[in-house]
């Protein structure tokens, strides 16, 4: 899957201002993402912690839950953005990889490395992904 300059440029200014609108007042990481579906829209989300750190959300799930619920449960990934206020590289979660997997298994993720913007397939974050059976998720062929 490829993207343009300009999908990046305006993937990564969606993850940058949601970045902004992040709670997160026990760790203070604050975390903003981004989405583009298969469709060519971009949702955008920000992390929400709560004191019981379980019932936190992390940004790309509330960016990819965004996008669900503007495009239904068809929605497809084609990349996904993740910017954070601290510096160096900040890669999903495990659950986050997991979620994205399954709703774009040809997804991107774009994060910031030692020298500027990665772009990494989804595949090679999550080598091993957990499966019910061995068909196919939904939107693999």
């Amino acid at each position: 899957m490829r993207l343009t300059d300009k999908n990046r440029q305006d993937l990564w200014k969606a993850a940058t201002q949601a970045l902004s609108q992040a709670y997160a007042p026990y760790s203070r990481l604050r975390v903003g993402a981004s989405v583009l579906t298969a469709n060519g829209h971009i949702y955008a989300g920000a992390n929400v912690e709560n004191a019981s750190y379980g019932l936190s959300l992390c940004a790309e799930r509330a960016a990819i839950a965004q996008a669900v619920a503007a495009e239904g449960p068809s929605m497809r990934l084609k990349a996904v953005a993740v910017a954070s206020s601290q510096p160096g590289a900040l890669t999903p979660c495990g659950a986050c990889r997991q979620v994205i997997l399954e709703f774009g298994s040809a997804a991107l993720v774009l994060f910031p490395g030692e020298e500027g913007l990665l772009e990494v397939p989804i595949t090679e974050l999550l080598p091993h992904a957990f499966r019910l059976s061995k068909e196919a998720l939904p939107g693999e062929k």
